[in-house]
């Protein structure tokens, strides 16, 4: 079974209907998605960033997180250590390092929307999958 390394903006287009999701699900079909265990975490943070900007509201945002349980992802520890080497050097958050590192450990392409986040992958000779 292919394995793709996925990040939440991924995930937050498939649970949120975004114009993507479609294209989403199809590369996903029939993959084990595997993620660091941080995008649990950043699924609420990102869902609570959306209520700030009053860009949803606390049903659809219910709504969003049951669908995002039923996503069968294997989460993952990856090591802390390389992924804040990663970070520092590149600038990043760690929670973006640890994607990159997962990457890494398990060979896997990553699957983002995230314009920065590609262009570092892509920079460490990390396959990214593209939508």
């Amino acid at each position: 079974m292919k394995k793709i390394v996925i990040d939440v903006s991924a995930i937050i287009a498939v649970i949120l209907n975004e114009p993507e999701r479609k294209k989403l699900i199809e590369l996903t079909n029939n993959c084990l998605l595997i993620a660091p265990s941080s995008i649990h975490w950043e699924i609420g943070n990102a869902i609570s960033a959306m209520f700030k900007r009053q860009k949803i509201e606390f049903k659809e945002a219910k709504k969003a997180i049951k669908i995002y349980e039923q996503i069968p992802i294997k989460f993952t520890d990856i090591d802390l250590i390389e992924s804040i080497k990663i970070a520092q050097q590149e600038g990043m958050y760690a929670y973006d390092a640890y994607l990159l590192v997962c990457a890494k450990n398990y060979k896997s392409p990553l699957l983002s929307l995230d314009k920065k986040l590609i262009k570092i992958a892509k920079e460490n000779k990390i396959k990214v999958l593209e939508v």
